[in-house]
């Protein structure tokens, strides 16, 4: 099994390539950066792999550091496929948000939201982003924080007001950039990313809500949803569960099975089925981690290691070495040294 089976809907490569349409870039013209054949267009889903080659030829074309921050604000609920009807007929915006995490994967296997309490009654909500063996470009991280905002505000009628904003990666736009999306200056290279907000804004009621069509969307969406689950076998799920809960501390073999609803003993014999196993998944998981850490973070490696749950520096420094066939120090400063937009 191979993190290539995670995918994008359609309706997202096309939010890419409108983005690049901002900065009279054509389809093709990105395409072609990317090495991506136009015949692909016709894909009802991408690789999660591809989608990033698209997001980084895409940044690199539009010469903008701000290329995902504008992205972002363009996209409409349509760029969310049928999720964004479910969106308009929700009765609040925590509504809203729990059924974006019900249903990211209709639009991608890229990411996943959670809703977290914080200090004096707030609460973070934090992105997991859920990138293949290619790390994602902070264009990718920044364009779907943006949109929330965005499409929040689409939803209430007023901004979402974020008292913090986190990313994990360094500062690309200038600072006013991001001012005049989030209304808040972020604090780049955190442990994650995320909008600290006060959880009352959560519970206005959205004036565009209605009970009927909830009910009918929330159906069309479970249909489609199911239809996408019986497709992907279990080390993709278990896969995509493992890259959100990642810890420290790191998941057990316990807990995953408990979360795929099956016993221990099964859950080791589907995955053996499939050629794989939770240790292998977790490594994968694991390395995935740790490239975006290094290419996109200053994080010494002692505290990349503590947040991986390695036992120490020198267990993260081997399991590095034999991922890439690099120490942790070279392989960030060829890849840091060479990066897109």
């Amino acid at each position: 099994m191979t993190l290539e089976a995670s995918s994008v809907a359609k309706s997202w490569v096309q939010t890419v390539l409108a983005g690049a349409a901002l900065y009279d870039l054509s389809p093709d013209v990105v395409l072609r950066r990317a090495g991506i054949d136009t015949a692909e267009l016709g894909r009802e889903r991408w690789p999660i792999d591809q989608i990033t080659r698209l997001w980084r030829a895409a940044a690199a074309l539009s010469g903008d550091a701000g290329f995902g921050l504008e992205v972002g604000r363009h996209i409409s609920l349509a760029s969310v496929n049928i999720v964004g009807f479910i969106l308009q007929s929700a009765a609040t915006l925590r509504a809203a948000l729990e059924l974006v995490q019900r249903y990211q994967r209709l639009v991608s296997d890229g990411g996943r939201w959670q809703l977290l309490p914080a200090h004096q009654g707030h609460c973070w909500l934090i992105y997991h982003p859920c990138q293949g063996e290619i790390a994602f470009s902070p264009h990718q991280i920044e364009a779907v924080m943006a949109a929330l905002v965005h499409l929040a505000q689409r939803l209430y009628g007023d901004p979402l007001q974020a008292q913090q904003i986190y990313f994990s990666h360094a500062q690309g736009a200038e600072l006013a950039r991001y001012h005049q999306v989030f209304g808040e200056r972020p604090v780049f290279e955190q442990a994650f990313n995320g909008l600290l907000i006060d959880p009352s804004l959560l519970d206005q009621p959205l004036p565009q809500a209605d009970p009927d069509l909830a009910r009918l969307h929330d159906q069309m969406a479970q249909a489609r949803l199911h239809s996408l689950s019986t497709a992907h076998p279990l080390p993709e799920r278990l896969q995509q569960w493992l890259q959100v809960h990642l810890g420290p501390p790191a998941p057990t073999r316990r807990e995953a099975a408990r979360q795929m609803g099956l016993s221990e003993r099964t859950l080791a014999r589907r995955l053996q089925q499939h050629g794989s196993s939770f240790q292998q998944l977790l490594d994968v998981v694991r390395r995935s981690a740790a490239l975006q850490a290094a290419e996109q973070t200053t994080l010494g490696w002692s505290e990349i290691a503590r947040r991986l749950d390695y036992s120490d520096v020198s267990a993260f420094h081997r399991a590095f070495v034999r991922w890439t066939g690099e120490t942790p120090a070279r392989w960030r400063q060829r890849h840091q040294g060479h990066q897109d937009l």
